[in-house]
């Protein structure tokens, strides 16, 4: 059993941080892995990136968005509640050293994994940009959190509400442009991942991606998480999550993700007509 410690609405309505009670979990995990949990014995186990990882203090944090039946369910936890099983760390840990001028990107609340990703960068003596993307400024998370780890925070909104109007691919081909970029590493949507990917091909900038395609055990037995990389076949959980951007057969993802979607929307739909108690409570 693993002890939430902290609970906190980042995003109305939907997107929440946990803290929680990790204390050998966290002597080991690094910046880029991940964590798959299940809570309660009839529950089904979800993969979940590590937006911080404290040894000192023997915890993990997490940044959950409420888009299915165990999100929705796990965001009705309160501080004190215990999560059946927490497995990981998981997946190879980003690779890290001096590599010159790196620049993040983040979209959406994707930006909270590269949050130990920047600070670990940041300690090997790299200069680092982060460019953070959102539809409108209520949908930014983690901007504060960024500034304290990083050089410089580019903030992007699709409405102009806050920051540079337009996608952060703009932004990035202008940093890359002005001031160059060494390394590229890239987390958030598939699509926006795959557009971040095809920024850098021309400039001949190395850039990584962390997928997030459908996982069930994490440790390579299912074949749930199989991506297509350079022609092979790999999997995410244990030959990933991060991959070189420039190799991803972007469409397959796409394509894999969205397999059990019509499922996995009237699970949720179900769930919540029986627990709208529970949600409006939250």
């Amino acid at each position: 059993m693993a002890k939430i410690l902290q609970k906190k609405l980042i995003r109305k309505p939907d997107v929440f941080y946990y803290k929680i009670e990790a204390p050998n979990l966290s002597k080991k995990a690094r910046p880029g892995q991940f964590v798959i949990i299940r809570l309660h014995e009839n529950g089904e186990r979800i993969p979940l990136s590590l937006a911080d990882i404290n040894a000192e203090e023997g915890t993990i944090s997490l940044i959950v968005m409420v888009v299915g039946k165990t999100s929705g369910e796990f965001s009705t936890f309160k501080v004190g509640d215990d999560i059946l099983d927490l497995c990981g760390p998981l997946g190879e840990p980003t690779h890290i050293e001096k590599l010159g001028k790196v620049v993040l990107v983040g979209g959406g609340f994707g930006v909270a994994p590269l949050f130990p990703i920047a600070r670990a960068f940041k300690a090997a003596g790299n200069h680092v940009t982060c460019v953070m993307g959102a539809r409108s400024k209520d949908l930014l998370v983690y901007e504060e959190e960024m500034g304290t780890v990083c050089d410089r925070v580019v903030v992007t909104t699709d409405d102009g509400s806050k920051g540079t109007k337009g996608v952060v691919t703009m932004a990035l081909k202008e940093i890359i442009e002005k001031d160059g970029a060494d390394f590229v590493m890239a987390v958030g949507p598939a699509i926006m991942m795959k557009f971040v990917a095809e920024t850098t091909r021309p400039y001949k900038v190395k850039t990584h991606v962390s997928l997030n395609p459908i996982m069930v055990d994490g440790t390579g037995m299912c074949g749930g998480c199989r991506v297509s990389v350079g022609g092979k076949n790999m999997f995410a959980c244990t030959d990933g999550p991060d991959f070189d951007g420039h190799q991803v057969d972007w469409d397959l993802l796409m394509k894999r993700q969205k397999t059990y979607s019509e499922e996995e929307k009237m699970s949720f739909e179900d769930w919540k007509k029986k627990h709208a108690h529970m949600l409006s409570e939250v």
